[in-house]
């Protein structure tokens, strides 16, 4: 008698955040849901994650209209999932415990069944406040160890025993679980290592606990690794369907069925059932933009290494900002943030502060500045690292950031978030309600423009617009070599090579033929001063000054937005502002003026 191992449909969210930067609107994949549910499919990823934020920055709707949506059409019984970052629940930064309460409380009002809880330092603690909250609301709490591989040279975490250790301190502790998941959001762990580890947690748990594992096929391991978790005792996996499967998201649904062909395991699905589901998720899908890079495996991912569910996200905003060339640097960066970081796991939002300040040392060079969250993370305002950081990147952090090591816990740190939140409801004139409390605490200002009708959609689609046919086709020889293309996304242009022979892809933004010179215009008054310019690509998030405003030295003067992160860009000493050269929403480029002061 074969075992059944159970699986969770992430088509619709690690899916869609790992190949389309979780930018996917919501009319357009209920119809693959309802065909999946017709396939038997009931248990699905349902939110969470990096999928409740980008509704509101990307697609200009709501989290919680999408979760009502997905719980209709998937029916009463299925198991709807979200995913959950400790105490920092759906945002980066960490929220406080009103915040933390009413998460689970909403999340339970708009249909969702449990949530797999994750802490990236795998500090105990910081899941401690969420899971009683996630049980106390009745939903079911998958508790989550969270793993990788250490790029070379790295010791002192990230092993099996390691992973055992944080088990057993989940075991000894009173924090209410459903579950247990090991999760690999860079699917970089060894096979190996991950046999040991669930072979080793199989024997430690009470007998009955449900055990779970969950990768991605960034590095061409992941059925491996699926393969070594149900040997050593995995109960559950987590798959998807084409065109979302495989590269930086979870492995096939068919590919993992045919794996288990001759084991003593099987997935209990209908193949011609599924495969219709699998036909109505590519309809769906056809019209979005499927970045190369979502698609490939890459060796070298367990050097940096980067999530499958962030790796796109990361590229779409270097798109955004037409700095994608520099994707390769940040990436070899990332292994030194890691070293020197204290060994936090690659997941959100660990994962985006490794990224994060792998992109400041290569846009303003090495650890000349500390992004707040990197900086936040060593000193310990998100807990305990599994090991401690490099001192000098704790003394860096602790001198840019104006801030001492902290060794207590981050929560009480916090003022309550609800008070906060009704406040800027009520100075905006918004309603007062338990969801746009959670939007302001947990997307603060893009909620805050979302609310107020100001939100704008970048999803990204194919073009349907046709290539203009040239005057004369001239039959073309055969030809060696990488082959380029052309392609247009919402109007943007990219260029596109392809190796011959390895097929391995390079895409960047194409450079335009420039424009016909316009005719001259009245050069406009010269403005003398001292001009200050963008440090890096980035948008103009706000601006906080007026032409004539007197400003003190570090006084900010906008902030600016790259990579989740923000900046203040401050004036470097006392005087007017004589002209503002950016306005709300622009993107800029290194060396773009932004502000004169006299």
């Amino acid at each position: 008698m074969k075992k059944a191992i159970k699986f969770m449909d992430t088509s619709f969210r690690d899916g869609f955040q790992s190949c389309f930067g979780a930018r996917v609107l919501t009319k357009d994949f209920l119809p693959a849901l309802e065909a999946s549910v017709e396939a038997g499919i009931q248990n699905f990823e349902a939110g969470g994650g990096a999928r409740f934020q980008s509704l509101f920055f990307y697609c200009n709707e709501s989290a919680f209209d999408m979760m009502d949506s997905f719980r209709k059409v998937a029916g009463p019984d299925a198991n709807l999932q979200t995913l959950a970052r400790g105490i920092n629940v759906v945002a980066l930064s960490q929220q406080p415990r009103d915040i933390i309460d009413l998460h689970a409380k909403m999340f339970k009002k708009h249909g969702m069944s449990t949530i797999r809880n994750f802490d990236a330092l795998n500090d105990i603690n910081n899941l401690r406040y969420s899971g009683e909250r996630i049980s106390h609301h009745g939903l079911r709490h998958e508790i989550v160890i969270a793993i990788m591989d250490l790029p070379p040279g790295c010791e002192g975490a990230h092993t099996s025993e390691f992973y055992l250790d944080r088990l057993k301190q989940i075991l000894d502790s009173d924090i209410p679980f459903d579950s247990i998941c090991f999760k690999d959001a860079s699917g970089t762990a060894n096979p190996k290592k991950v046999h040991e580890t669930m072979k080793g947690a199989r024997k430690m748990v009470p007998e009955g606990t449900i055990l779970w594992f969950h990768s991605h096929d960034t590095a061409g391991v992941g059925i491996s690794q699926y393969l070594a978790a149900v040997e050593g005792g995995a109960d559950g996996i987590d798959l998807c369907k084409s065109p979302v499967s495989g590269g930086t998201c979870q492995p096939d649904i068919l590919s993992m069925w045919h794996a288990l062909k001759g084991s003593d395991y099987t997935l209990d699905i209908d193949i011609e059932k599924t495969l219709k589901a699998m036909d109505a998720f590519e309809e769906a899908m056809k019209d979005y933009y499927v970045p190369p890079e979502a698609k490939m495996v890459s060796p070298l991912i367990p050097l940096s290494p980067m999530p499958g569910g962030a790796l796109t996200a990361n590229t779409m905003m270097m798109r955004d900002t037409g700095t994608l060339n520099l994707y390769p640097q940040v990436i070899k960066e990332m292994s030194e943030a890691i070293r020197r970081g204290g060994f936090g796991t690659a997941v959100t939002p660990v994962s985006q502060f490794y990224f994060q300040q792998a992109y400041a040392n290569v846009t303003l060079g090495k650890w000349k500045k500390i992004t707040n969250g990197y900086g936040n993370m060593v000193l310990g305002y998100f807990g305990k690292t599994p090991v401690e950081p490099d001192e000098e990147i704790v003394k860096l952090a602790s001198e840019q950031l104006g801030k001492p090591v902290f060794k207590d816990d981050p929560l009480d740190a916090l003022e309550d978030g609800i008070p906060k939140a009704k406040a800027i409801l009520t100075e905006n004139n918004l309603p007062i309600s338990d969801e746009n409390i959670f939007i302001i605490a947990s997307c603060e200002s893009k909620g805050l423009d979302f609310l107020l009708g100001n939100g704008k959609a970048n999803i990204r689609k194919i073009s349907k617009e046709p290539a203009p046919a040239p005057a004369s086709a001239p039959v073309e020889a055969p030809r060696t070599g990488p082959r380029n293309y052309s392609i247009s996304v919402d109007g943007k242009n990219y260029q596109v090579s392809v190796a011959e022979g390895t097929g391995a892809i390079a895409a960047a933004p194409a450079v335009s033929a420039p424009p016909p010179a316009p005719a001259p215009e009245p050069a406009p008054a010269a403005v003398s001063g001292t001009t200050i310019k963008a440090p890096t690509p980035g948008n103009v998030l706000k601006i906080v000054v007026k032409v004539g405003e007197v400003v003190g030295a570090d006084r900010p003067l906008l902030v600016m937005e790259a990579m989740k992160m923000e900046s203040e860009i401050k004036s470097p000493k006392l005087g007017k502002v004589l002209a503002i050269h950016v306005k709300t929403g622009d993107s800029v480029q290194t060396g773009t003026p932004l502000v004169t002061i006299d």
